[in-house]
């Protein structure tokens, strides 16, 4: 099982979705939330609280 390139969830075979960039580098989303919040609002997954990459007190 694949994890989510934003949040660090693990995604089931068959669901989320795999993006491709011009640098060839594979990004892995579990859902349309994830995708939105790391392509077009360019947000870090460390500042999210509910992701699993958080770090509390930067």
């Amino acid at each position: 099982m694949t994890k989510c390139s934003f949040c660090g969830n693990t995604i089931e075979r068959g669901t989320g979705m795999m993006y491709v960039q011009k640098d060839a580098k594979i990004l892995n989303f579990c859902s349309k939330k994830c995708e939105k919040n790391m392509l077009k609002l360019k947000r870090k997954a460390r500042e999210q609280k509910w992701t699993a990459h958080y770090v509390k007190g930067q």
